[in-house]
């Protein structure tokens, strides 16, 4: 017995059943059953028997190796044969075999099942997280022809600290001094970027330079943002199960920082309803928060806010006093040819009645700083020049 087969898997996960969560070895489980079969291996076998199962049991299968890989940050998955990684530079093809379109629908399932999701002919799609945060998306036939097409995201909780970002060029001239200036300001401020164009590992490294004696309280659907200071706290929203009880939203974990005696309240992804608590929070006196956003450009924030607020049944118009009051400034971050930077720096305002992030610093195409016409309002509320 060298190869993780099915029986194999069903006889350990039995045993895992019956005995609580972390209480039992693996190895010593692993060993139990090969040898009920009569069944004796060496310990390098049996090592990597071990890895298997762990793989298959706790991770993603056939897929973990390419997770672990240092660099990708997205596994993709069209069908058995048919698999693509990015390393940051770009998709390109993987040479491995997953076995048939059954074995990938198999596969997509107990991804599925691990995070306590449905993912069958009735219920075709789902968005989950693996247990070490991985996002996963999922579709299976009849959503797809045939077999499953699988999306993972890769999440490396980051943690750089911010003179790394200068060194590497994240961190564009005239905008290194800037950005701290925003934390010891206090101000409100929105990372906003496409996907995988920075801004955890920018806001990680943000929240690094705040006040040591401060309370930072992070809300966010896994864990990501894992800034090196010696007070923070992470509050992480939970789905439904496959009965469609026991979820906790982004929005009630919001709502539950106002009474932890925050310092800094962070949202690690503001991507629906709960725009309405984070606008709410951020005008009640709780200075100094920060959040990330999906938009295109800076000058778009205006209108993902718009459309966050709809789902929380604010009007157009609500959503810009409240932004308006509650934000100072927006920095957009990009990702432009595998290298990751800031691409701006704007500051929120209303103007006739309408939300718009006004340009108070942008590079040109040779790296140039420009001052727009928003830098003046944005050295008055940072309380003096960057």
């Amino acid at each position: 017995m060298r190869t993780c087969d099915d029986a194999l898997l069903a006889d350990v996960r039995a045993r895992l059943a019956t005995v609580p969560a972390g209480a039992a070895d693996l190895t010593d489980v692993v060993r139990d059953a090969v040898r009920r079969r009569g069944v004796v291996l060496g310990s390098h076998a049996l090592e990597r028997l071990v890895h298997d199962v762990r793989d298959a049991t706790y991770g993603a299968g056939p897929l973990q190796t390419l997770l672990d890989e240092p660099g990708v940050t997205d596994v993709l998955v069209n069908g058995p044969r048919d698999v693509w990684i990015d390393r940051g530079d770009g998709l390109e093809p993987v040479p491995i075999d997953l076995g048939t379109d059954d074995d990938v629908r198999a596969l997509a399932v107990h991804l599925a099942a691990a995070e306590g999701q449905r993912l069958d002919d009735a219920s075709p799609v789902v968005d989950a997280r693996l247990p070490d945060g991985t996002r996963l998306h999922a579709v299976v036939a009849p959503v797809c022809p045939r077999g499953a097409i699988v999306s993972l995201r890769v999440l490396r909780p980051g943690s750089l600290p911010y003179t790394e970002l200068v060194e590497a060029g994240m961190l564009p001239p005239g905008s290194s001094d800037l950005l701290p200036a925003l934390v010891t300001s206090r101000a409100n401020v929105v990372v906003a970027g496409a996907t995988g164009s920075g801004k955890t590992t920018l806001l990680a490294a943000l929240l690094a330079l705040v006040p040591a004696d401060e309370r930072i309280v992070v809300v966010e659907e896994a864990r990501e943002l894992v800034p090196t200071h010696p007070h923070v706290l992470h509050l992480l929203a939970r789905r439904p199960n496959v009965e469609g009880r026991g979820e906790v939203t982004l929005a009630d974990l919001v709502r539950a920082t106002l009474r932890m005696r925050p310092d800094r309240i962070v949202l690690g992804e503001c991507r629906g309803a709960e725009v309405r608590e984070l606008l709410t929070a951020l005008n009640t006196g709780h200075d100094g928060g920060w959040a990330t956003l999906h938009a295109n450009s800076a000058a778009d924030v205006p209108a993902r806010l718009a459309a966050l607020g709809a789902l929380a049944g604010l009007a157009p118009e609500a959503v810009a006093a409240q932004a308006a009051a509650a934000l100072d400034a927006v920095v957009h971050v990009r990702r432009t040819a595998g290298h990751r930077h800031v691409a701006e720096v704007g500051i929120v305002a209303l103007d006739a009645g309408q939300l718009v992030v006004t340009p108070a610093l942008t590079w040109d195409g040779h790296g140039a700083p420009r001052r727009g016409p928003g830098w003046e309002r944005l050295v008055d509320r940072l309380g003096e020049g960057p």
